[in-house]
């Protein structure tokens, strides 16, 4: 079976390129913030409206309501070929609805390379657009391509609460899974820390702070102790970090505080840290026992790691990347992603294919345009190469 020839995809992948970014500005210029079910449900309807339009019908498409978060959605287009491949990528951004009017773009750098700016364009739109073109491209070719499923969600950069089950039931029934995320400056990413958001609750006396203030014990002060003490679990030398990232409580500045709350973001990069700090965070004591100390331990992501089962994708992809006259690397990083699920469960998953660019949750995040055609082609001449399952059919499921 010949695989996709990458020379040609690339070729028409540059051919192509103004195509392919007035796709992705198209998505971008439709906010899609998390917290925005009316923003995100349009938002899905044009994804799959640009889908349909590059792709044609699929075979078989499910949305997957989301309740309080964006849905999810399921498109399966038929292969050629006996493989089957899931592209993974999140329609949902960081950025509220109405951050667009008010965009600051980045200016060109110092050697004066042109970049394309917007909420969420690297983060992940600019993924999203390639790995629709992606397929399009290898369809095209003419040589055999595998059964692609989309899965489109709408809750990633709030921990995929609603839509991981899906990528995970998705992921079972594939040979493998290709996570669209944007790259770490053109390389993979074939590791991701675990994350949880941890929240913790002090709940305290309340008493009048100037008539009666030893009558009260403090949840502020004590939740201060608290987060102090939490800063001092962080092991950066072993990648794990401790972020109080918000604190609220009291009720006024005359009372002793009766409640207050923290909302810690914790990354790590094994199993054996997530213990650890789990066990430290529950023994540390604060000096006022009137205090009651509760810790929600949230781990929403483990850590993903370079397994057996993901080493022959990189190996494909980088075999594509030298076919296109270039070296794929591949990185550690800390951020978290929907990989980390696929992982976990033991099954082929390689992320970071997404775009080129930088500052991600930062406002003026931009891709540059000058790589979308190279990136889409590396997509496609890897669908190429998993016409053929990367894994045999007893364990593809």
């Amino acid at each position: 079976m010949t695989a996709v020839p990458t020379a040609e995809l690339t070729a028409r992948a540059h051919e192509a390129s103004a195509e392919i970014v007035a796709d992705v500005l198209t998505l971008v210029h439709h906010e899609t913030g998390s917290y925005d079910l009316p923003g995100l449900a349009a938002g899905l309807d044009l994804l799959r409206e640009l889908t349909v339009h590059r792709l044609g019908p699929p075979e078989r498409e499910q949305r997957h309501p989301g309740g309080e978060c964006g849905d999810t959605l399921t498109l399966t287009y038929p292969g050629t070929g006996p493989g089957h491949v899931a592209l993974v990528g999140h329609y949902d951004t960081v950025w509220p609805t109405g951050t667009l009017a008010g965009w600051q773009h980045p200016a060109p750098g110092d050697d004066g390379r042109a970049k394309l700016s917007g909420p969420g364009i690297f983060d992940m739109k600019t993924g999203l657009v390639q790995g629709v073109w992606a397929l399009k491209l290898a369809r095209e070719s003419g040589a055999p391509v595998p059964t692609v499923t989309f899965v489109f969600n709408g809750d990633e950069e709030i921990g995929s609460l609603s839509s991981r089950p899906v990528i995970e039931d998705v992921a079972r029934r594939v040979d493998a899974t290709l996570v669209l995320e944007p790259s770490a400056h053109g390389a993979v990413k074939t590791a991701r820390k675990g994350s949880g958001i941890f929240q913790v609750t002090a709940t305290g006396i309340e008493a009048h702070a100037g008539l009666a203030p030893q009558d009260g014990a403090s949840a502020i002060t004590a939740l201060s102790e608290f987060v102090v003490a939490a800063a001092a679990v962080a092991a950066p030398a072993v990648g794990t970090t401790v972020n109080t990232g918000t604190i609220q409580g009291g009720s006024a500045t005359n009372v002793v505080a009766g409640r207050a709350t923290a909302s810690i973001d914790i990354r790590v990069s094994s199993a054996a840290e997530q213990a650890r700090v789990d066990d430290a965070l529950d023994a540390i004591e604060v000096s006022d026992p009137r205090v009651r100390i509760d810790v929600d331990h949230a781990w929403n992501r483990p850590p993903m790691t370079l397994g057996a089962a993901s080493a022959p994708l990189l190996d494909l992809a980088r075999t594509v990347a030298r076919e296109q006259g270039r070296t794929l690397s591949h990185t550690a990083v800390g951020g978290a992603s929907d990989a980390n699920f696929v992982a976990a469960l033991g099954l082929p998953v390689l992320c970071g294919l997404g775009a080129v660019g930088n500052g991600a949750h930062a406002q003026g995040e931009f891709i540059y345009p000058d790589t979308v055609p190279t990136q889409t082609a590396l997509v496609a001449g890897v669908l190429g190469r998993l016409a053929t399952p990367l894994r045999g059919p007893a364990a593809a499921g």
